[in-house]
Protein backbone atom coordinates (compact mmCIF):
# COMPACT_ATOMS: atom_id res chain seq x y z
CA UNK A 1 0.00 0.00 0.00
CA UNK A 2 1.25 3.44 -0.93
CA UNK A 3 0.76 6.25 1.51
CA UNK A 4 1.27 9.92 0.72
CA UNK A 5 1.37 12.51 3.45
CA UNK A 6 1.02 16.15 2.59
CA UNK A 7 2.43 18.81 4.88
CA UNK A 8 1.94 22.04 3.03
CA UNK A 9 0.29 25.05 4.62
CA UNK A 10 -0.16 26.56 1.14
CA UNK A 11 -1.97 23.44 -0.17
CA UNK A 12 -4.19 23.23 2.92
CA UNK A 13 -5.05 26.93 2.60
CA UNK A 14 -6.02 26.42 -1.06
CA UNK A 15 -8.18 23.41 -0.18
CA UNK A 16 -9.84 25.36 2.64
CA UNK A 17 -10.65 28.23 0.21
CA UNK A 18 -12.09 25.76 -2.28
CA UNK A 19 -14.20 23.99 0.36
CA UNK A 20 -15.49 27.33 1.66
CA UNK A 21 -16.37 28.52 -1.82
CA UNK A 22 -18.34 25.35 -2.54
CA UNK A 23 -20.59 26.13 0.45
CA UNK A 24 -21.73 29.33 -1.27
CA UNK A 25 -21.50 29.33 -5.05
CA UNK A 26 -23.62 32.51 -5.34
CA UNK A 27 -21.09 34.41 -7.49
CA UNK A 28 -20.79 31.72 -10.15
CA UNK A 29 -24.53 30.95 -10.01
CA UNK A 30 -25.25 34.64 -10.75
CA UNK A 31 -22.81 34.47 -13.70
CA UNK A 32 -24.57 31.35 -14.99
CA UNK A 33 -27.94 33.09 -14.62
CA UNK A 34 -26.74 36.12 -16.61
CA UNK A 35 -25.38 33.81 -19.31
CA UNK A 36 -28.62 31.80 -19.53
CA UNK A 37 -30.72 34.97 -19.67
CA UNK A 38 -28.68 36.25 -22.61
CA UNK A 39 -28.76 32.87 -24.36
CA UNK A 40 -32.55 32.57 -23.93
CA UNK A 41 -33.16 36.09 -25.23
CA UNK A 42 -30.93 35.47 -28.26
CA UNK A 43 -32.79 32.24 -29.10
CA UNK A 44 -36.16 33.96 -28.68
CA UNK A 45 -35.11 36.76 -31.03
CA UNK A 46 -33.85 34.18 -33.55
CA UNK A 47 -37.06 32.11 -33.27
CA UNK A 48 -35.36 28.82 -32.42
CA UNK A 49 -35.67 26.24 -29.65
CA UNK A 50 -32.75 25.23 -27.38
CA UNK A 51 -31.58 22.65 -29.95
CA UNK A 52 -31.51 25.33 -32.67
CA UNK A 53 -34.60 24.13 -34.56
CA UNK A 54 -36.74 26.91 -36.02
CA UNK A 55 -40.16 27.42 -34.46
CA UNK A 56 -43.29 26.65 -36.44
CA UNK A 57 -44.19 29.66 -38.60
CA UNK A 58 -47.12 31.91 -37.79
CA UNK A 59 -50.21 30.50 -39.50
CA UNK A 60 -51.93 32.31 -42.34
CA UNK A 61 -55.11 32.25 -40.24
CA UNK A 62 -53.35 34.25 -37.51
CA UNK A 63 -51.91 36.69 -40.05
CA UNK A 64 -55.38 37.14 -41.60
CA UNK A 65 -56.87 37.79 -38.12
CA UNK A 66 -54.33 40.60 -37.52
CA UNK A 67 -55.19 42.13 -40.90
CA UNK A 68 -58.96 41.95 -40.17
CA UNK A 69 -58.39 43.76 -36.87
CA UNK A 70 -56.27 46.41 -38.57
CA UNK A 71 -53.17 45.44 -36.60
CA UNK A 72 -49.60 45.44 -37.85
CA UNK A 73 -48.48 42.05 -39.13
CA UNK A 74 -45.19 40.67 -37.81
CA UNK A 75 -44.59 37.31 -39.46
CA UNK A 76 -42.10 36.14 -36.80
CA UNK A 77 -43.58 33.44 -34.57
CA UNK A 78 -44.49 34.70 -31.09
CA UNK A 79 -44.18 38.30 -32.23
CA UNK A 80 -47.24 40.38 -32.86
CA UNK A 81 -49.13 43.39 -31.58
CA UNK A 82 -47.71 43.67 -28.08
CA UNK A 83 -47.43 40.03 -27.06
CA UNK A 84 -44.02 39.24 -28.53
CA UNK A 85 -42.39 42.26 -26.97
CA UNK A 86 -44.06 41.56 -23.63
CA UNK A 87 -42.92 37.93 -23.63
CA UNK A 88 -39.42 38.71 -24.94
CA UNK A 89 -38.89 41.30 -22.19
CA UNK A 90 -40.24 39.09 -19.39
CA UNK A 91 -37.35 36.65 -19.00
CA UNK A 92 -35.58 36.77 -15.65
CA UNK A 93 -33.43 34.60 -13.45
CA UNK A 94 -32.95 33.94 -9.76
CA UNK A 95 -29.81 32.48 -8.25
CA UNK A 96 -28.46 31.56 -4.86
CA UNK A 97 -25.73 29.58 -3.13
CA UNK A 98 -26.49 26.38 -5.05
CA UNK A 99 -29.08 27.10 -7.76
CA UNK A 100 -30.05 29.06 -10.85
CA UNK A 101 -33.58 29.32 -12.20
CA UNK A 102 -34.64 31.06 -15.39
CA UNK A 103 -38.18 31.71 -16.46
CA UNK A 104 -40.90 34.19 -17.29
CA UNK A 105 -44.06 35.36 -15.58
CA UNK A 106 -45.80 36.32 -18.83
CA UNK A 107 -49.33 34.91 -18.75
CA UNK A 108 -49.09 33.43 -22.25
CA UNK A 109 -45.66 31.84 -21.77
CA UNK A 110 -46.74 28.26 -20.98
CA UNK A 111 -49.10 28.10 -23.98
CA UNK A 112 -46.45 29.53 -26.29
CA UNK A 113 -43.74 27.19 -24.95
CA UNK A 114 -45.80 23.97 -24.83
CA UNK A 115 -48.54 24.74 -27.36
CA UNK A 116 -52.31 24.23 -26.97
CA UNK A 117 -55.15 22.70 -28.94
CA UNK A 118 -58.14 24.71 -30.13
CA UNK A 119 -60.64 25.00 -27.28
CA UNK A 120 -58.22 23.66 -24.64
CA UNK A 121 -59.34 26.43 -22.26
CA UNK A 122 -63.04 26.40 -23.00
CA UNK A 123 -65.11 29.06 -24.74
CA UNK A 124 -65.68 32.79 -24.47
CA UNK A 125 -69.09 34.21 -23.48
CA UNK A 126 -69.78 34.57 -27.21
CA UNK A 127 -69.00 30.89 -27.81
CA UNK A 128 -65.58 31.24 -29.47
CA UNK A 129 -62.98 28.62 -28.62
CA UNK A 130 -60.06 29.54 -26.39
CA UNK A 131 -57.65 29.45 -28.08
CA UNK A 132 -59.50 29.93 -31.36
CA UNK A 133 -57.03 27.64 -33.18
CA UNK A 134 -54.25 25.18 -32.49
CA UNK A 135 -51.08 26.81 -31.17
CA UNK A 136 -47.92 24.82 -31.94
CA UNK A 137 -45.28 24.42 -29.24
CA UNK A 138 -42.44 26.90 -29.65
CA UNK A 139 -40.01 26.07 -26.83
CA UNK A 140 -37.82 28.95 -25.72
CA UNK A 141 -36.61 27.74 -22.31
CA UNK A 142 -34.01 25.02 -21.92
CA UNK A 143 -30.32 24.29 -22.24
CA UNK A 144 -28.58 23.76 -25.54
CA UNK A 145 -25.41 21.67 -25.76
CA UNK A 146 -23.51 24.94 -26.17
CA UNK A 147 -25.20 26.34 -23.04
CA UNK A 148 -24.12 23.27 -21.08
CA UNK A 149 -20.53 23.54 -22.29
CA UNK A 150 -20.43 27.25 -21.47
CA UNK A 151 -21.78 26.61 -17.96
CA UNK A 152 -19.05 24.02 -17.36
CA UNK A 153 -16.48 26.55 -18.59
CA UNK A 154 -17.84 29.26 -16.26
CA UNK A 155 -17.67 26.92 -13.26
CA UNK A 156 -14.17 25.71 -14.16
CA UNK A 157 -12.91 29.29 -14.49
CA UNK A 158 -14.48 30.17 -11.14
CA UNK A 159 -12.84 27.19 -9.44
CA UNK A 160 -9.46 28.03 -11.00
CA UNK A 161 -9.79 31.60 -9.76
CA UNK A 162 -10.51 30.41 -6.22
CA UNK A 163 -7.62 27.97 -6.29
CA UNK A 164 -5.27 30.68 -7.59
CA UNK A 165 -6.10 33.18 -4.82
CA UNK A 166 -3.42 33.51 -2.23
CA UNK A 167 -0.60 32.02 -4.28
Amino acid sequence: MLRVEMKSDQAFAALDRLAGALDDMSPVMADVGEFLLESTEERFDAGVDPEGAAWAPKSQTTIDAYVRRGKAVDRRPLWGPGEGVRLAKSFHFASGPSFVEIGTNAIQSAVMHFGAKKGAFGKTKRGSSIPWGDIPARPFLGLSETDQANIVELVEEWLEEIAARGR
